[in-house]
């Protein structure tokens, strides 16, 4: 079964975020608290951490999109 990876909220007024680069590509492994992909917000450019561990399965949102806080970003079996 698939972990949904969602845009987290950065900071207490982050509504979106755009995606600057991905870290993991579909069929990479990634391990919970590894560093898969880097989001800029209106204040920052930081390195978000993977919630579960697994195997990248599909990137749903590309780099350079931006998105809204709890958008589903990746999915990770």
């Amino acid at each position: 079964m698939a972990t949904e990876f969602k845009m987290p909220m950065l900071g207490e007024v982050m509504e979106e975020g755009r995606i600057v680069a991905w870290h993991k590509q579909e069929g990479d492994t990634v391990e919970r608290g590894e560093n898969i992909m880097e989001v800029e917000t209106d204040k920052a450019t930081m390195e978000v951490e993977s919630t579960a561990s697994g195997v990248v399965k599909q990137i749903l949102v590309p780099a350079g999109d931006t998105v809204p806080v709890n958008t589903t970003l990746a999915l990770i079996e």
